[in-house]
């Protein structure tokens, strides 16, 4: 269901002199906000999308850089590092973001570090290893400017070793990353969630997400959400049980290569559907491990 167009209720908007102006020239500023933004050349001077872009990171110096390089059409980027002992930090501000330092951190936590010194009513969450397109932009910009709902999800389009994932897990996975200020990160420490959500649109365009370098990449990943999804576990009092280890990660592989249509993905469904499977089987054997 692609998101709304019609405006909210309008208000009277205030510019900087004071002076109060009519409903239809406020509707008239926020679309020429928009339009300006599409149509600048170069040379031009860009109306910036009041909208914050909020960007955990540790050691992400290898990607930092070309995920601030896609948003230049915002306002205002707000790096939130968890401790990097690479080059992230200078990166991210020769790149043009202001810089929290967090300390080590979980990723929920530092989202909502960013939300708290965001400069603008609308927060877009970002990892660093996604992408804002063009397309997606625009859209950003113009559901900022007439919102209908109090949050909006996005498909992501996964690639794995330059391939997009069209089936499975990876093919259909939403995320909810673009609310308003007030809203804060919670749940799972692997992925943390916006809370009190009542009412989430959906947004059209696609935001790219490349999560892996290559495949020791891809593993190294897999121990690390699997180390602290156990943790997480252990601190709820749960134990590993044989059914977790033995039959769970069986289930989730058939479950991805068949059910959901991975084999149509040829060798690459085979990787995604197993990779999954052993990220769960890490999981509950660290778990078992703890205990």
């Amino acid at each position: 269901m692609p998101c709304s167009r019609r405006g909210p209720a309008a208000q009277p908007a205030i510019l900087s002199g004071g002076s109060t102006v009519s409903t239809a020239w406020s509707s008239a500023l926020k679309l020429f906000i928009v339009k300006r933004w599409s149509v600048a050349g170069p040379g031009e001077e860009r109306v910036l999308a009041p909208i914050t872009i909020v960007i955990p990171t540790r050691n992400e110096a290898d990607q930092i850089a070309a995920c601030i390089g896609h948003l230049d059409w915002t306002a205002d980027i707000v790096v939130v590092d968890g401790g990097s002992t690479d080059d992230t930090v200078a990166l991210a501000r020769a790149a043009g973001a202001r810089v929290v330092t967090d300390g080590p951190r979980g990723i929920g936590e530092q989202r909502n570090s960013g939300i708290a010194v965001a400069r603008h009513g609308w927060v877009f969450a970002l990892d660093a290893d996604e992408r804002i397109g063009p397309a997606l932009a625009k859209e950003l910009i113009t559901v900022s400017a007439h919102a209908t709902h109090e949050a909006y999800r996005v498909k992501r389009r996964n690639a794995f070793h330059g391939r997009v994932v069209r089936r499975g897990h990876w093919g259909n996975d939403w995320v909810v990353r673009f609310a308003r200020r007030e809203f804060r990160y919670g749940g799972s420490p692997v992925h943390p969630g916006l809370q009190g959500l009542r009412d989430v649109g959906t947004l059209t365009e696609q935001l790219d997400h490349t999560p892996y370098r290559d495949l020791s990449h891809h593993v190294e990943k897999l121990v690390a959400y699997a180390q602290t999804s156990a943790r997480a576990l252990a601190a709820r009092g749960r134990r590993a049980r044989w059914s977790d280890i033995a039959l769970r990660p069986a289930a989730h592989f058939w479950r991805e290569y068949l059910l959901r249509g991975g084999f149509l993905d040829g060798r690459m469904g085979v990787i995604q559907a197993a990779m999954g499977a052993i990220g769960g089987f890490l999981k509950y054997a660290f778990l078992w491990e703890q205990e």
